[in-house]
């Protein structure tokens, strides 16, 4: 077998694990946004089982902690002797830790029970669970201290171990709709394009939507279109990058119309060919044509 076959083969494993209060789950949902398929307190008997077979076509990341069903120290140990031994798998055991004053003071503030001391207080939880988990530590392939980590800081650190080569990139959603049925749920920018020239008054465009080169031209002849395009382009590209910075994985954006058929699909294709040519990550959503049916009225 080559050595290409070999790498196809080989299936990228993170497992993470950590005190309660440390950021576990913050870098589970991290790791997530940067293409791994996530699960979170899968019992450790299963883990080997999910892993045998063909290598998954994404990268796994495991979350484990003293909540599993079946943990015990000795138990995760064996389980990265059997996983690291292991030809078809890259293991890396991502530990964060914590001091036990800043995870004393994270229960404090959130009122939260800890786990291993459920009818006791959280400092004799605290420190019973840094004791289960310090042979774990030891074990380490990387650790990352949150103890003076804010969320947004421990985000980028999971990013400098852990994202691809050329970095995480923002999953961009570009939608059309018509206002007639209302704004689409989750959408986070919205511009209105109903001022714009309307095919609906030319019969031969009509029938047509924004997607056809006839309708997509008689859209851009709208004096009014190139600067309005040209400046929520101009937008965007300053936007996304900020977005990304501060940790957000997805972005949604719409234009909308009267009948969601003709101007804001135009507009939406246009504005996702032009960041998809910027090397964005785009997908497109035309909400009054899926399935064939278009929107009611005037487009």
């Amino acid at each position: 077998m080559s050595d290409t076959q070999d790498q196809d083969r080989t299936t990228r494993l993170v497992v993470v694990t950590g005190p309660s209060g440390a950021g576990r789950s913050t870098a589970i949902h991290v790791l997530e946004d940067l293409g791994f398929e996530a699960i979170d307190n899968l019992p450790l008997r299963l883990m080997p089982r999910l892993l045998d077979g063909p290598a998954p076509p994404r990268p796994l990341a495991l979350g484990v902690d003293t909540r599993n069903r079946d943990f015990s120290t000795a138990a995760l140990l064996d389980l990265i002797d059997r996983l690291a031994a292991r030809p078809d798998i890259e293991l890396t055991l991502l530990y964060l830790d914590c001091r036990e004053d800043t995870l004393l003071q994270r229960f404090s503030e959130t009122r939260r029970r800890h786990p291993l001391a459920p009818s006791e207080s959280p400092g004799i939880g605290v420190r019973r669970e840094l004791s289960l988990l310090a042979p774990i530590r030891d074990r380490a392939d990387t650790l990352v201290d949150t103890s003076a980590l804010n969320v947004h800081q421990l985000r980028d650190e999971i990013e400098r171990w852990f994202a691809p080569p050329g970095g995480r990139q923002l999953a961009l959603s570009v939608q059309s709709f018509s206002y007639k049925r209302g704004l689409p749920r989750g959408i986070d920018m919205v511009f209105d394009c109903r001022f714009l020239s309307n095919p609906h008054w030319q019969p031969s465009l009509r029938g047509l939507d924004g997607r056809d080169a006839p309708v997509a031209a008689h859209v851009a002849a709208d004096p009014r279109f190139a600067p309005f395009f040209a400046q929520v382009t101009d937008l965007m590209r300053l936007l996304l990058p900020a977005f990304l910075a501060e940790g957000k994985a997805h972005l949604s954006v719409a234009f909308g119309c009267t009948g969601g058929q003709h101007r804001s699909v135009a507009l939406a294709e246009a504005l996702a060919k032009a960041l998809a040519e910027d090397g964005q990550q785009v997908s497109i959503r035309h909400r009054e044509l899926e399935g064939g049916r278009t929107g009611e009225g005037p487009g």
